[in-house]
């Protein structure tokens, strides 16, 4: 017998399939519903989230605190203006830029959004300070964002047509090579804006050294060290922000995803030397709206008060152990990462058809590669929570090696 929410859900995907732009790849599936590490489609189908809306909900998924949060404040005030202070926008500014060690911070609502501003705010020092400079450094293999500047500014080879003309200013160079980032700095250059951790790019950690001599030229030339933070912010990589791990503090960090634990939130801070912008040139209708302070500040405060950070640490060795426990039966090779932004490598082609064998399963991981896995669940996680995980996900690999084959 066919169910009347089986049949409903078909009838809402030929909609949507009419009426939603299509941008993207999508399974045969609606997410109704959630709650901690699990996920309910309309079909009533439960699933163990390890894609955490791509490190989004860092406290699971509806947690009470930010449910709360946002009840109380829509209540109160929703939205005023941009033009005008509010109440949650000064507690919220005062404790992040606190835990941050920054100065100053701008609000936005999208990680796009706040690396705009960094590139921006670069720009602007360049003006100020170096004589026009306006070029910016970054990675090969980055992503920093979908604006056309930030589209630039990402360093993935297939996007380099895309959008033609892009924005200049870019210069791509290879990750871990300080060799490479130095010969490319030269007069028009005025900022080096890197990921401490890859993410879209398939979890790539950069080198404690690399980061130091980052910091070094940027010093040597008065140029500024941005550290994009979207995704390895808000404790994901086992600190609250992943420079605390090498100790070298960067001008700029951008910081999205997990800041609002699933409300379309982002934030650029940076230090007082650098509050170069004028009124009027910089901004936004929603920035530092009042219901996505207060949500906010409700995950910043359960993050501290829960210390997650420690939580994202001592499970991300748990899950790397594991996963080095299983290489020696599985074709799981190059396991690397930091926290609860973990990756590793199976043959070619093999990672897509493991996320979809394991979504029948009842898991959701992400592939951002056809020979990549990526482990990226709420900070919330727990050792039976892997273990379940790894169980589907092995079944699903010895599977998945008789397709390929």
């Amino acid at each position: 017998m066919i169910h009347v929410q089986e049949v409903a859900t078909v009838d809402w995907l030929n909609e949507a399939k009419k009426n939603v732009l299509s941008t993207a790849v999508r399974p045969e599936i609606i997410m109704e519903r959630g709650e901690g590490m699990h996920i309910w489609d309309t079909c009533g189908n439960k699933y163990l989230d390890f894609v955490g809306g791509w490190a989004v909900n860092c406290l699971g998924h509806s947690p009470q605190v930010l449910q709360q949060a946002l009840a109380n404040q829509a209540g109160t005030l929703v939205h005023a203006s941009p033009a005008y202070y509010n109440k949650p926008m000064l507690e919220f500014s005062a404790q992040l830029t606190e835990v941050s060690g920054m100065d100053r911070v701008f609000f936005a609502s999208s990680g796009s959004e706040a690396n705009e501003s960094a590139i921006k705010l670069a720009r602007k020092h360049g003006a100020v300070h170096l004589n026009g400079a306006y070029e910016i450094i970054t990675l090969q293999g980055s992503f920093h964002g979908r604006t056309l500047a930030t589209m630039s500014a990402t360093g993935k080879q297939h996007w380099k047509p895309l959008y033609a003309p892009k924005v200049d200013g870019f210069r791509h160079v290879p990750i871990n090579d300080l060799d490479a980032c130095f010969a490319a700095v030269n007069n028009n250059t005025c900022a080096i804006m890197v990921e401490p951790v890859q993410g879209e790019g398939g979890v790539h950690p950069l080198d404690e050294a690399y980061l130091y001599g980052l910091r070094k030229i940027c010093d040597m030339y008065g140029m500024l060290l941005i550290f994009d933070e979207i995704q390895t912010g808000m404790g994901r990589t086992g600190k609250l922000f992943a420079y605390e791990h090498s100790g070298i503090k960067p001008d700029i960090i951008t910081l999205g995803k997990g800041i609002g634990g699933g409300f379309p939130l982002s934030a650029m801070l940076t230090l007082e030397k650098h509050n170069l912008f004028q009124p009027g040139e910089q901004g936004g209708t929603y920035c530092a709206q009042p219901l996505a302070m207060a949500a906010g500040l409700a995950v910043l405060q359960e993050l501290l008060k829960r210390n997650l950070s420690a939580n994202a640490a001592a499970q991300g060795h748990y899950l790397i152990r594991r996963l080095t426990e299983l290489s020696s039966e599985l074709p799981i090779r190059n396991i690397r990462g930091q926290g609860l932004l973990i990756a590793f490598d199976l043959p070619e082609g093999m990672a897509p058809v493991v996320t979809g064998l394991c979504m029948d399963k009842g898991l959701l991981l992400n592939a951002p590669s056809p020979s990549t896995i990526r482990l990226m669940p709420p900070l919330i996680v727990k050792e039976a929570h892997i273990d379940e995980m790894l169980a589907i996900a092995s079944d699903a690999m010895n599977e998945a090696a008789s397709h390929v084959g």
